[in-house]
């Protein structure tokens, strides 16, 4: 039976000394027809044919559920292809040790796109929300864990499936030394998610028209789930460690349990009667660390931590847009002067200093306020700290 000690000892496991740091991006796209509506998974050209034509850029593991091909993995660059719920196409890039590696690891998948948008006649938009398309006109991936977060999400917040089907982000993986390193990492990124959010939007335009908003994507995020995602405010707590966030996972509902290669539903049920072997329908079926995966899996807060860190709070964009991202987030959390700056800085934030700001970024975007300055001013003081204090 797991413990406590158990879980906390997984974040534990994945300290790393700096030597070993590496970068993980991990980005997605929409697929679209020639005339903007979204590509379905069957049929000529759609989602299925196009993950066969990746074969053949070194994908050789092909993952399946219920005989149909949702993924693709390539085990010597160790970088893999997955479906977001409405046929987002994601690359999860490989760890990687520079920022000139990630650049060449995100043109070349770019030149493979190039190709499968030649061949196949459909393109890939890179943007924070679907600029052109309905909810409903959204075709659904055949991947049993959507299908049941599907039917929860309609029962809380108001955004859910939109978040699914509509959004698209380009996440930053980083490292973590200790426990100490992670929480003042979490702290600062947290505290820095709206302002990154604001500051690389590109999510303005929904169903053809303006918005009114200027980064829609965290106006959808907002209203998914308050369960799972958001600003965390125990982050901002000095004591913050490990425990705290394993207590956190320990709270949020469930959605599924895997077993026999199926999804089973667990909506709304309790991850410590799982470890207990009291989960309804499952009784004297105790939770693994796999099933814990699945529970950190499942946690979508702004910085996530899992056995790295996270960084959530971007829109998706084009290659630029992304080394942008990725260049900010190693410039603070991979100089230890930069991060004790920057760490300097925000631990003077409080959380409702950061939630108010979260709120108010959707509409406001760049010209929101935090503590008299505007996101533009507080992104070019970071700036600074990165250009003085990363090694890149």
């Amino acid at each position: 039976m797991l413990k406590k000690a158990d879980l906390i000892a997984v974040f534990e496991k994945a300290c790393k000394p700096k030597r070993d740091f590496r970068i993980g991006v991990e980005h997605e796209q929409f697929v679209l027809r020639l005339d903007n509506t979204r590509v379905p998974y069957a049929g000529k050209s759609g989602i299925k044919e196009l993950l066969t034509f990746f074969k053949q850029f070194g994908y050789d593991k092909s993952l399946h559920e219920n005989n149909k091909l949702i993924g693709l993995h390539d085990p010597i660059k160790n970088q893999s292809i997955s479906l977001e719920p409405g046929g987002q196409f994601e690359l999860a890039g490989a760890p990687l040790k520079t920022l000139d590696e990630v650049r060449a690891e995100l043109t070349l998948h770019h030149e493979h796109l190039n190709a499968a948008s030649k061949e196949l006649g459909v393109t890939f938009l890179a943007k924070g929300f679907d600029p052109y398309n309905t909810r409903d006109s959204v075709p659904w991936m055949p991947k049993g864990r959507y299908a049941i977060m599907r039917r929860y999400m309609e029962t809380v917040g108001t955004m859910g499936l939109d978040m699914m089907t509509r959004t698209c982000t380009v996440q930053v993986n980083l490292d973590y030394s200790s426990e100490a390193d992670m929480a003042r990492k979490m702290r600062v990124g947290m505290a820095l998610q709206p302002l990154v959010a604001a500051y690389f939007a590109n999510s303005a335009m929904v169903e053809g028209k303006d918005s009114g908003y200027k980064q829609y994507r965290t106006l959808v995020w907002q209203n998914t789930d308050p369960d799972r995602s958001g600003i965390l405010p125990f982050v901002f707590d000095d004591d913050f460690g490990f425990e705290r966030y394993v207590d956190y996972l320990l709270e949020v509902p469930m959605y599924f349990i895997k077993r026999d290669g199926q999804y089973h539903e667990m909506a709304g049920q309790s991850f410590v009667d799982f470890m207990n072997g009291i989960l309804p329908g499952f009784e004297g079926d105790f939770a693994t660390l796999a099933d814990f995966d699945d529970q950190i899996s499942i946690a979508f807060p702004e910085v996530r931590l899992k056995r790295f860190i996270e960084l959530r709070g971007a829109d998706s964009g084009d290659i630029e847009h992304m080394m942008a991202v990725t260049s900010f987030w190693v410039g603070l959390f991979y100089n230890h002067a930069a991060l004790d700056a920057a760490f300097d800085i925000v631990k003077h934030w409080t959380y409702a200093d950061v939630q108010d700001l979260y709120e108010r970024v959707p509409h406001d975007g760049v010209d929101a306020v935090l503590c008299v300055k505007t996101v533009t001013s507080w992104m070019q003081t970071f700036m600074k700290v990165v250009s003085h204090g990363a090694d890149l």
